[in-house]
């Protein structure tokens, strides 16, 4: 009877060991072609300037709750980006998407908030030319450029709603 005992666990183990694969291939985790890294279709680059560290009181300070005015938190939004305008618009970085970030994350503003109150034209929010060196800017009188800050802007804000809900 002990060796009936026996058979049975060496046959469970044996018929165990036959069920399972001894050996599967690290090649089934990698893709066919191409780079077996993970990485986004439209990965952008990393921003230049360092929006972390910047001094938000600009807007902070003129684009208080719980009104929020538009006029004052669009003109304060426009004295802290048009300075970096460039940047801001170079859809291959991420600048937009982190400075906004740092904006509502050091300002608390509700979602939306300059998406919604803060238009420009088709071709973006209206930045003046910085003056030349020695001439302030209410002295000269200077065209307006156009940027593309506002669908800059808008990508960022739609990407904030998209992590946050």
């Amino acid at each position: 009877m002990a060796w009936k005992t026996c058979f049975s666990v060496v046959l469970f183990f044996a018929l165990t060991e036959l069920a399972t694969s001894n050996f599967i291939s690290g090649d089934v985790f990698e893709a066919l072609h191409g780079s077996t890294g993970r990485s986004l279709l439209q990965a952008k680059k990393g921003c230049v300037v360092d929006f972390e560290n910047m001094n938000y009181t600009i807007i902070m300070s003129q684009c208080k709750g719980p009104q929020y005015p538009a006029k004052q938190c669009c003109a304060a939004l426009l004295e802290f980006m048009c300075p970096f305008a460039d940047q801001i618009n170079d859809l291959n970085s991420d600048c937009a998407t982190t400075d906004f970030s740092y904006i509502n994350l050091y300002g608390k503003y509700p979602p939306g908030l300059f998406a919604n109150e803060c238009h420009g034209s088709k071709d973006g929010l209206d930045c003046p030319d910085s003056p030349p060196p020695g001439k302030s800017s209410s002295s000269i009188n200077l065209p307006s450029r156009k940027t593309n800050i506002a669908s800059s802007f808008l990508i960022a804000v739609l990407s904030l709603v998209l992590v946050f809900f």
